[in-house]
Formats: C-alpha cells, sequence, structure tokens
C-alpha cells in the first residue's frame, strides 16, 4: 500500500493507505472527503460544547437580544418546552444570547463531553504522529457516535435551527465564515506532490511509479490557488535548536575575547626564577616560624 501524509499548507492532518492503480479522479475524492468530514467532526463538537454548557440556540429572531428586547417585542421561544434535556435542565444564562441556558443536567452533560472526546480522538492529527491511518469509515463513525449522544440527551430532537441539528442533516451554512474558507468541495480539490498538481486523468502510479511500498506527503487545497509553497528543509523546531546553539557559541567567544584575566602568572609553572631557586636549594623556604 501506498501511504499518503496529507497536508494543507505546512500542517499535518492524516495519514491514508491507497494504490499506485487508483484513478487521481477517485484519490482526489477520497482525500477530500475525509479531509471535510474531519472539519464537520470538529465543527459539530464545537457548537456541542456550547449545547452541554448552556442548552438548545434560539431562534434566529431572538439571537443576541436581552430579556427586556424579548419581552418588548413579545417573542416566544416555542421549542424552549420541546427540546427538555433527559433529566431534567440545569440554568445556565449563555451571555452570548445564542442559546436558551437550559442546560443538561451534570449527567447529561458527561456523555455529551465523553463521546466529544472520542471523537475528536479519532480525526486528531496526532494520529499522523502515531502512524495511524485515517479512513472515511472513521470518519463517518465519529459523526454517528455524537448523533447517537445527542439523541441521548434530547431524544425529542433539536430545533431544525440549531448548527447541530443543521450539520448532521448537511443544512449547515458557513458562507462567510473561517469554517468555511477551509472546507474545499471535490470540485474545487486539487492534490499536490513534489510541486506537481496531481491530474485527475492519470493514476498515482504516473507520479510515483509502481512501488507500493511508498511514503509520500501530498498537499490539498483549493483549484486556482497555485502551487502550494515549498517547506523549509529544516523544521521550525530544528531551526530554534540551530539559533539557539549559534548564540550559544557566539557568546562562548566572546568571552574568550574579553577575558583578561591574568591570574595564571602567580602559577608555579609560570614562575621563570623556579628553576634556578631549584637548583640553589632555595625552593619553598619559609622565614616565619613555624
Amino acid at each position: 500500500m501506498v501511504r499518503l501524509h496529507v497536508k494543507h499548507g505546512d500542517e499535518s492532518q492524516f495519514l491514508f493507505d491507497t494504490t499506485v492503480t487508483v484513478p487521481m479522479e477517485e484519490l482526489t475524492k477520497q482525500v477530500a472527503s475525509i479531509y471535510n468530514g474531519r472539519l464537520k467532526v470538529s465543527r459539530i463538537c464545537s457548537e456541542m460544547e456550547e449545547l452541554a454548557e448552556h442548552g438548545v440556540t434560539l431562534p434566529p429572531n431572538m439571537q443576541g437580544l436581552t430579556d427586556e428586547q424579548i419581552e418588548e417585542l413579545k417573542l416566544k421561544d416555542e421549542w424552549e418546552t420541546k427540546c427538555v434535556p433527559s433529566g431534567g435542565s440545569v440554568f445556565k444564562k449563555d451571555e452570548l444570547g445564542r442559546r436558551n441556558g437550559h442546560a443538561p443536567n451534570e449527567n447529561m452533560k458527561k456523555v455529551l463531553q465523553k463521546t466529544m472526546e472520542e471523537t475528536k480522538a479519532v480525526i486528531s492529527k496526532k494520529q499522523a504522529e502515531a502512524n495511524v491511518c485515517v479512513t472515511m469509515d472513521m470518519v463517518k463513525d465519529a459523526l454517528d457516535q455524537l448523533r447517537g449522544a445527542v439523541m441521548i440527551v434530547y431524544p425529542m430532537g433539536l430545533p431544525p435551527h440549531d448548527p447541530v441539528r443543521m450539520e448532521f442533516e448537511n443544512n449547515e451554512d458557513l458562507s462567510g465564515t473561517q469554517a468555511g474558507q477551509m472546507v474545499i468541495e471535490d470540485p474545487n480539490a486539487q492534490l499536490w506532490w513534489a510541486g506537481k498538481e496531481l491530474l485527475r486523468k492519470k493514476t498515482l502510479g504516473d507520479y510515483i511509479g509502481k512501488n507500493e511500498k511508498t511514503k509520500i506527503i501530498v498537499k490539498i487545497q483549493k483549484r486556482g490557488h497555485g502551487a502550494p509553497a515549498r517547506e523549509p528543509v529544516i523544521s521550525e523546531e530544528e531551526q530554534k535548536k540551530l539559533m539557539m546553539h549559534y548564540h550559544r557559541r557566539q557568546e562562548e567567544l566572546k568571552n574568550l575575547e574579553e577575558d583578561e584575566d591574568i591570574s595564571y602568572l602567580n602559577t608555579e609553572w609560570a614562575d621563570s626564577s623556579s628553576l634556578k631557586r631549584q637548583f640553589q636549594g632555595v625552593k619553598d623556604i619559609k622565614w616565619r616560624p613555624r
């Protein structure tokens, strides 16, 4: 199997196993699906943290308003009584005014938190450091675990406008957001290796040869952005160590140049009359009484 170390920019993403015979069209779709799937898991976990802390999202026309404004406009959240977490709720006001403040109790909160920790570990970038490959099945399993945890805490479901539900139903609106800029849809996805664009009409073997026991670094980015920047010869950590070594060496040389200590002249080996006194038998004579 050919092992791909997928990166976006200079940042490591995940490892993926494939073959030299795979068409680049199929490989690009597979890599883009895993890349975007991991982003979806991260977005859901981020919103689930808020769900665990402050309950479900308020209707769009109530978000960001104060209690006085809501009362003055006579607005009502019809989902407040429908979406009550299992075991009852604990009120924790959302200072941002996005959620209704009726958070799950401590036990249900732990269910959400534990599931989030487990799924984050599955799609973590540390998997690449541990030499563990990520597959689309792993990403789908992580999404299923998150969906299951939400159903345990909210068996009646979440409001249609809640970001967690919208993510599960693939109705999320990421336009104008930083999260949306990170997504690379399949039609716009490009893979690069060794400064070359891996064209979809070819196979992976057309670029790397027939050796299945190969490990290469490929970079994914949006079409039309040109070739990705080449990586530095040494890593940032190695560069820091090199600079520290150079700085210490410079300090040592500077101290040697400034060293004007002549105390060595008082030592026996530096005394020019030492040999003469030794022949005359007057060495180590002390004038004070013992």
